[in-house]
């Protein structure tokens, strides 16, 4: 059974005018895999170095276990960090980084050479202890960084772009084995990265971050199919996002054509915006298709082609199939009712009916 370790109640953080976090709210539980996902800037790191203690919140409280940490300083929580750099010592062997903390801490040499050997076998690294750091591939020494944060027995390892610096093939390597190791573990880990793919692949809990505000959280599968704001689908993954009309429950006007969908609790005739994301379209004849659109690009990415159409008003939408067609071509596309998101739209009036075009009926 799962239990929160760690709350925001109302965190706000600024430097100066810059307001960075804007009142923030969320739980961790204990033994979960989180991210934090978000773009440059967006305030993601920010919340991570005021979880380990390198920051304090201008207002608003931090709880662990219960009890408000605030003012504790980083060296007195149960949190480890593993940068983005790894910050390792270049002049000290694997086993010697690993210790380094524990060594500061005043753990007694035969106590350290146990929890050592132990943390060099959970990263699998077994027999490097005497390799010196200079010695390791990129992804030996992610994995030395990562012993030396585990090594201290933390409740919560924070990991900061923790794999930006390696090439796309080890990177993919490692979040497997990343995810691995948590469950392993027990720990709970918290992930910071930009990269969309890297968050749905290794998370059991998502936090979409931008412009200082929480925009979603919540599983993987949540996030993808059910996002709640255009930033959220736009971000996670390829999205056609488009200005549509809810005619009813279950109703929406989508370029001119009423199509049944899944959602409701709308209010009649509601500007809204419609997600389908580009797997879900079937290429067919026009004659079939439910819509109608030109063929601007294909790529061919060996699994499938990705194309690029675009319908009557000029509006694009991306399709992922494993049918070919040709650059200029007219076809048909095909989409199920559940295979529709409808979102509530969150922007000026103005600019939705410059977007919706002659998208509603009658036009």
């Amino acid at each position: 059974m799962t239990h929160t370790i760690m709350e925001f109640h109302h965190v706000e953080q600024r430097f100066g005018d810059n307001v960075v976090l804007k009142d923030i709210n969320f739980a961790i539980e204990a033994g979960k895999f989180y991210t934090l996902l978000g773009p440059s800037g967006s305030g993601k790191t920010t919340i991570l170095r005021l979880i380990a203690g390198f920051d304090r919140p201008t207002s608003g409280e931090i709880d662990f276990a219960g009890q408000k940490i605030n003012d504790v300083p980083a060296n007195r929580r149960q949190v480890n960090t593993v940068f983005q750099d790894y910050a390792l010592f270049p002049h000290l062997n694997v086993a010697e980084n690993i210790a380094f903390g524990l060594q500061i801490k005043g753990v007694t040499k035969n106590e350290i050479t146990t929890r050592v050997r132990e943390a060099l076998h959970l990263v699998r690294l077994d027999g490097y202890d005497q390799r010196p750091i200079t010695a390791m591939s990129g992804g030996q020494r992610q994995r030395v960084a990562i012993a030396r944060a585990i090594v201290n027995r933390p409740q919560l390892l924070l990991l900061d772009e923790a794999l930006s610096a390696l090439d796309h093939k080890l990177r993919v390597e490692m979040q497997a084995e990343l995810r691995q190791l948590q469950r392993r573990l027990g720990i709970t880990f918290i992930f910071v990265t930009h990269d969309q793919e890297e968050a749905l692949a290794m998370s059991d809990q998502i936090m979409i971050i931008n412009d200082g505000i929480i925009q979603q959280s919540g599983t993987p599968v949540d996030i993808y199919d059910e996002p709640l704001n255009h930033f959220v689908a736009d971000f996670i993954g390829e999205s056609n996002i488009v200005p549509a009309i809810m005619k009813d429950d279950y109703l929406v006007t989508i370029n001119g054509q009423n199509f049944t969908c899944v959602d409701a609790g709308m209010r009649p005739n509601e500007k809204v915006e419609v997600v389908i994301r580009p797997e879900d379209l079937d290429i067919t004849t026009i004659d079939q298709g439910q819509l109608t659109v030109t063929v601007d690009t294909q790529l061919f990415r060996g699994v499938d082609y990705q194309i690029t159409a675009h319908d009557r008003d000029n509006h694009e939408w991306k399709i992922n199939s494993i049918h070919k067609t040709r650059v200029g071509a007219q076809v048909g596309i095909n989409f199920d009712p559940e295979d529709i998101h409808v979102m509530r739209y969150h922007e000026n009036e103005q600019e939705f009916d410059a977007r919706l075009g002659n998208y509603e009926e009658g036009k």
